[in-house]
């Protein structure tokens, strides 16, 4: 077997410490033994393509973990290897294969499961960095809008596996990777069956509570999919009332604003209805947001705990803070503005001398009385056929150029597609090829969506400030530029939909390239993409 694959949902056994590939837990003394018969060694090249540069561990299901280098792409893999290959490693392959249909940056990738009977591997993304638990071990609990930042990741994760119709089953502080950058990417799925999509909401609850604390609360433990005896018995328990009920985390530390400590709380209430995992992550993006930048105060409410509507289903939770007050001195001023006309027609008792209060500084009314959006609003930022085209420095025909005005024509059943190539890397004669996306002035941006043809491409956003003439040598100079300055992180073996929006609050974007570095192969037995549409949401 052979197959490309995507973010992990593999089996794995807890126990231990958790190294920065997510997995590849230090082996228990409980542990079976290692099998070696065949063990690979330093400089081996797996499947033609996986150099073996360091041996990590071992983990408690006896695989080894290894760092590796994909001698195709010069890029850094982790590759997780099991004895013996066969039957007794299907379901680690074929939890692979599914896992392909989940894409998204806050997901480990996975980019190969083989299968050579002897021994089967998995080959992944290589994370530099460190899980949730070593972290809070090292640097103590985090600081409240760090602790959210890595609770919307997760969920966000979760969202994404939810949507197709998979559940995770193994979210806990070993399983949350931190990268050097601050990425924070989810791992080691293992859904036995038992697990649902609430038991990895409640997680999400057990994952904050642990990084604003220090602590876990095992008393939800077995919710989350724990194996008695292992794993999570190594953190920190939570801190318990006389009854066994644990301490809210604003009880264990200070500085936990309120509706962050109602929202972990009421995650870890089993008797509380929950709310989906994409209204959950949507909920934390909202407060994810730069330090500089938060308006919630300490007395909340951000609660989960609404009644359920008519069919049961649990409501969208209540919102506090700012917005709420914002809402409430809006009803207030439409009061007082229909008061003070009130008080005109008692006293005028003439509708030629009515006097109607004066417009609001700022707000444009409509024809139907109804406000204009307000100055600022997100809205598609629209491009021409002129403000697109083809960058392919190491061309050397540069005849694939036709059909770019299509990816900004609104039409997703036509796009600019590649020539067909021998194999993934542009046959490898090319280190890729680009579309470049000119805004006319530099404008803020806070998306760019692309459509594809087909899915396993990888691709990443570029952002420059310079527009050279349309020759290779201009190319050249322009990928030089741009690839200094990259926007989040690229997308491996992508889905037929790529969303990129990690851009900066306070700067602004004129030039945009995408930049595909790897093409998936098509029925002719040729590597080609085609660009469907580009959609470019901003100010």
């Amino acid at each position: 077997m052979h197959s490309s694959a995507a973010p992990s949902i593999d089996t794995i056994t807890e126990g231990g410490l958790v190294t920065q590939v997510g997995e590849g837990q230090q082996a228990e003394e409980s542990a079976p033994p290692v099998m070696t018969f065949g063990a690979p060694t330093v400089g081996e090249i797996l499947a033609e393509r996986y150099e073996l540069a360091e041996h990590i561990n071992d983990d408690s299901a006896g695989r080894q973990v290894w760092r590796g280098v994909d001698v195709v792409l010069r890029r850094p893999v982790a590759v997780v290897l099991r004895y013996p290959g066969g039957d007794s490693a299907t379901e680690m392959l074929q939890a692979a294969v599914a896992a392909s249909r989940v894409i998204h940056p806050n997901l480990v990738g996975v980019y190969d499961a083989i299968d050579e009977s002897e021994r089967a591997y998995v080959v992944r993304e290589w994370i530099d960095g460190r899980s949730l638990r070593e972290v809070v071990a090292a640097e103590g609990a985090l600081d409240p809008a760090r602790a959210t930042a890595v609770g919307h990741a997760v969920a966000g994760a979760l969202a994404a596996v939810h949507a197709t119709g998979m559940v995770h089953g193994n979210v806990h502080p070993g399983t949350v990777m931190i990268s050097d950058e601050g990425r924070v990417v989810l791992a080691d799925a293992r859904s036995d069956g038992a697990d649902t999509p609430e038991t990895d909401i409640r997680a999400v609850g057990g994952v904050l509570y642990f990084a604003l604390t220090g602590h876990w609360p095992h008393a939800e433990a077995p919710m989350l999919g724990a194996t008695a005896g292992q794993g999570r018995a190594a953190l920190s328990d939570a801190v318990r009332d006389a009854g066994g009920a644990i301490a809210a985390p604003r009880q264990v530390r200070a500085g936990v604003p309120a509706y962050l400590d109602d929202l972990t709380m009421d995650l870890l209430d089993g008797q509380l209805p929950l709310p989906s995992s994409d209204v959950l992550a949507a909920e934390l993006g909202r407060l994810d947001v730069p330090a500089e930048e938060q308006y919630l105060d300490n007395t909340g409410p951000l609660r989960f705990a609404a009644a359920p509507d008519d069919e049961g289903s649990p409501l969208v939770p209540a919102v506090g803070g700012r917005k709420v007050a914002i809402g409430i001195a809006g009803l207030l001023t439409v009061a007082l503005v229909g008061l003070l006309i009130g008080i005109s027609v008692l006293r005028g008792g003439d509708d030629d001398k009515q006097q109607v209060p004066a417009a609001q500084p700022g707000v444009t009314s409509s024809p139907t009385g109804a406000a204009a959006p307000p100055a600022g609003a997100v809205k598609k930022i629209e491009i021409g056929p002129d403000q697109v085209r083809v960058i392919d420095p190491d061309g050397k025909k540069r005849d694939e150029f036709g059909g770019i005005e299509k990816v900004v024509d609104g039409n997703t059943d036509e796009g600019w597609y590649t020539d067909g190539y021998t194999r993934a890397n542009f046959g490898n004669l090319k280190r890729g090829m680009g579309i470049l996306i000119d805004l006319k002035e530099p404008r803020t941006v806070k998306s760019v969506t692309v459509a594809l043809n087909t899915s396993g491409a990888s691709a990443q956003l570029l952002a420059g400030s310079i527009n050279p003439p349309a020759t290779s040598a201009g190319d050249k100079q322009l990928f030089a530029e741009f690839s200094k300055n990259p926007i989040g992180e690229p997308y491996e073996k992508a889905g037929t939909t790529i969303v990129f929006d990690a851009f900066q609050v306070d700067q602004k974007y004129q030039y945009l390239l995408l930049w595909i570095t790897e093409l998936p192969a098509v029925d002719s037995g040729k590597y080609k993409i085609g660009v469907q549409e580009i959609t470019v949401q901003g100010q």
